[in-house]
């Protein structure tokens, strides 16, 4: 079992076995901020700090039996003790991680999260009902305003679904255009649908435009930088020139939206076409801009 997830299952033993959805996953967050590596990371979401992947994790868990989900519960019905199969460090975190908080529950622990972790308000639909109106000024402080045209490109290779969609927000990015010939993958949040829902549930829309990707029998043996100059090659000489119409869509959705993002698998944008289809980008626009990878 992966240890992230006995760290849900020890978290839910401790606190008596039910927890509702919503203390769960701010107790989770605050445990996390406790590690020097977290094992979950968190977006700004609808009621503050989640995390997708833990959401995953114990959706999974339940077809194992070992919790059960209602509609506002997480319940733990293993009778495994995972407080023993946790490290050390953070047994002893865990232990005192309960005595601090076992009394914060409810509206006055979302409340307690927000005040102390105003950048996971930000999107929050509940911050302005329970925060005073100094601390709610203090969230809206936290919502990244930057305006200027960017053209950003990202990789999701090595990255949790929520690091990737906050750099996109910390960005303010509007809109993400997947140049991902077939968007599929094995890690979890970066197949299209899922990806999709992530970011159009904080505010940045999504689109997939396929015809600006690679055929995946070209990716085939790329083993070095001249395996990978070559296909760039290919690329900027004989796909890019064909696609006059979806590099115009691309200028319309950057013209229109300012701060766009191009995305793709890898983690270095050099060996990574998205590279190469922001410069076809650049050739066509005619307003001042800068390009960031991130």
């Amino acid at each position: 079992m992966y240890y992230r997830r006995k760290i849900l299952l020890a978290m839910l033993q401790t606190f008596g076995g039910t927890l509702t959805k919503m203390d769960l996953q701010k107790y989770l967050f605050l445990f996390n901020q406790e590690k020097d590596e977290p094992v979950f990371e968190f977006i700004p979401y609808k009621y503050g700090c989640f995390s997708f992947q833990s959401n995953q994790d114990l959706s999974t868990m339940t077809k194992y039996k070992l919790v059960e989900d209602s509609e506002k519960h997480w319940t733990l019905t293993d009778k495994t003790n995972y407080i023993s199969q946790l490290k050390t460090g953070d047994k002893i975190r865990l232990v005192n991680f309960h005595n601090r908080y076992k009394k914060l529950k409810g509206d006055e622990l979302v409340k307690y999260v927000y005040e102390n972790y105003p950048y996971y308000a930000i999107n929050s639909k509940i911050a302005h009902e329970i925060l005073s109106d100094e601390k709610y000024s203090d969230v809206l402080n936290h919502k990244p305003e930057q305006k200027g045209y960017t053209l950003f490109t990202i990789g999701y290779e090595g990255k949790s679904v929520e690091h990737y969609t906050n750099q996109l927000i910390k960005e303010n990015v509007k809109v993400l255009c997947d140049v991902r010939k077939n968007p599929l993958s094995m890690k979890y949040g970066f197949s299209k649908n899922q990806l999709k829902y992530i970011l159009e549930n904080v505010g940045i829309k999504y689109i997939h435009l396929p015809e600006l990707g690679i055929e995946s029998n070209k990716r085939q043996e790329l083993n070095t930088k001249e395996d990978y100059r070559k296909l760039f090659k290919d690329y900027e000489e004989n796909t890019l020139p064909g696609k006059i119409e979806e590099l115009n869509k691309l200028y319309e959705i950057f013209l229109e939206n300012k701060r766009i993002a191009l995305t793709c698998f890898e983690a270095d944008y050099n060996c990574c076409h998205r590279s190469r289809t922001a410069k076809a980008l650049r050739l066509k626009f005619e307003k001042d801009y800068s390009i960031k990878h991130i």
